[in-house]
């Protein structure tokens, strides 16, 4: 957009739009919904098939889960694990 920031993910609202998320975002979100609990990123990236095993390979991911947790998508807990937003 011509000389303005466009979010790739848009802050949540009062009545979230997950159809704004990209398609690896809203799976994410779903991952974390679906858990019985808080979710690990090594977690949630076995559940994607990412090779969470090879050092560095999650990094993209808990960039992921947390720029969702900075725009009040998921909650990241102080011990890394994360959580969906009721």
């Amino acid at each position: 957009m011509a000389g303005r920031a466009v979010l790739l993910i848009p802050h949540r609202s009062e009545n979230p739009d997950e159809a704004a998320l990209p398609d690896d975002y809203r799976k994410i979100l779903a991952i974390v919904r679906a858990a019985d609990g808080p979710v690990q990123v090594r977690a949630a990236g076995e559940e994607l098939g990412l090779e969470v095993a090879v050092r560095g390979k999650p990094e993209s991911l808990r960039a992921k889960m947390t720029k969702l947790a900075d725009r009040g998508w998921l909650h990241k807990r102080p011990d890394g694990r994360f959580t969906a937003r009721r």
